[in-house]
């Protein structure tokens, strides 16, 4: 779905009121699960995170420990869940307003739709519309087959992080290839303000000229060196490209994401004007 103009002031009206205010974020990538993946080693750990996304303005998490690849056979959609309901409470119990959702960041595999069907990695808020999609690091290997199955599944991946594949990130035109599958690009927050490097950097706001729906999120994994820098990379888009498209990019593609609901994409034409000015 294109994003006009006229819808842009729209949908900054509707996200907004009728008038600006400090957003709250869905982040649709974090490793917030203790005792999970390389994410925090404990509840203390966890909670220190969540307090970081709270203060980030974030008030739903999707929770996407590392499935596949080096955890293969590691965290199923059951023991997921778990880790997710545990981990509200503990928020409960701490008073923290944030919600988190089960989901992954599961790693290419031509095993995936075996798998969904067996339970054994998750969608997107366990809504089957949407898997968050790894590529592996070591070599590049196209998804294009791969997309194309989880199409015929009625499901869209969503493939995280490519400014940080040295081969998309050298590469960044060959997106196009995956057009007719359509899936979406998540952009990581911290690559938009150079966090991984120049190369992931000057990759990811090119990324916001394809001709495909983009999102961005946190890839949080702890406090430190990963923690959550959405608004920072907000801010950092209106001074760019201005507020509507900061808002589809930040607020609105990753609320529709967790609702399961169809994407926008920016006018690529609007972007490459202000991203080259």
């Amino acid at each position: 779905m294109w994003l006009s103009r006229a819808d842009q002031a729209k949908t900054t009206f509707w996200i907004c009121g009728g008038s600006w205010r400090q957003p709250t974020f869905a982040d649709v990538h974090c490793h917030c699960l203790p005792r999970f993946d390389d994410g925090p080693a404990d509840n203390a750990q966890a909670l220190a995170l969540c307090q970081a996304l709270v203060a980030d303005h974030t008030g739903t998490v999707l929770a996407t420990p590392h499935q596949l690849g080096r955890f293969d056979g590691r965290y199923d959609g059951r023991r997921v869940r778990l880790a997710v309901e545990h981990l509200n409470g503990l928020l409960a119990e701490a008073g923290l307003p944030l919600t988190v959702l089960a989901g992954a960041d599961v790693r290419l595999d031509e095993r995936i739709g075996e798998l969904l069907y067996m339970d054994e990695i998750l969608t997107v808020a366990d809504g089957g519309r949407y898997l968050l999609l790894e590529l592996p690091d070591e070599v590049f290997v196209d998804p294009g087959i791969l997309l194309s199955q989880l199409g015929e599944m009625g499901i869209r991946a969503i493939i995280s992080h490519p400014e940080r594949h040295v081969f998309l990130a050298q590469n960044p035109g060959y997106v196009r290839r995956w057009l007719e599958y359509q899936p979406c690009l998540q952009i990581t927050a911290g690559s938009l303000l150079g966090d991984f490097g120049v190369l992931a950097q000057r990759a990811a706001w090119v990324f916001l000229k394809e001709c495909l729906p983009v999102l961005v999120a946190t890839d949080a994994h702890d406090t430190g060196r990963r923690a959550p820098r959405m608004t920072a990379a907000y801010t950092r888009l209106m001074q760019h490209l201005g507020r509507p498209m900061a808002d589809v990019l930040c607020v609105e593609n990753p609320r529709r994401l967790l609702a399961g609901d169809d994407l926008l994409t920016l006018d690529e034409n609007m972007v490459r004007k202000e991203v080259n000015r």
